[in-house]
């Protein structure tokens, strides 16, 4: 093989891995945003086939439509990787709870189906 061709195809296939490597860092592992919700703890599980994760839902306050008169809510879900977090709020369940949370891009099956992922309690009323 020529080797102009072979340093070519060396330096694409790096470039290539390099730019793909940054792709799952951003897509998966970059924190996108994060922030406290508050609400009342609508459920919480331990659930999945492979992986075991932990997963909830939260109701948030509602608000009254201007249109309608309807009282709307929001839920929020949102996956915990904690065990010590997952523990605390799986006796918190109807309670009303302020949680820290980072939302990534991306989920991956280790670390629950939601991009939300809850990382501490702030308080539980």
């Amino acid at each position: 093989m020529n080797p102009k061709i072979k340093k070519s195809l060396t330096i694409a296939t790096l470039v290539s891995v390099i730019v793909f490597a940054l792709f799952i860092i951003f897509k998966f592992y970059f924190v996108f945003g994060e922030g406290v919700k508050a609400g009342e703890l609508n459920y919480f599980v331990h659930k999945g086939y492979i992986f075991k994760t932990y997963e909830g839902k939260m109701i948030q306050s509602g608000f009254r439509s201007q249109t309608s008169g309807t009282i709307q809510s929001y839920e929020f879900p949102f996956s915990v990787e904690d065990k010590v977090v997952a523990d605390s709020l799986m006796r918190c369940s109807g309670k009303q709870v302020e949680l820290h949370y980072k939302e990534y891009l991306g989920t991956l099956p280790w670390r629950g189906v939601n991009k939300f992922v809850v990382d501490k309690i702030v308080s539980v009323k």
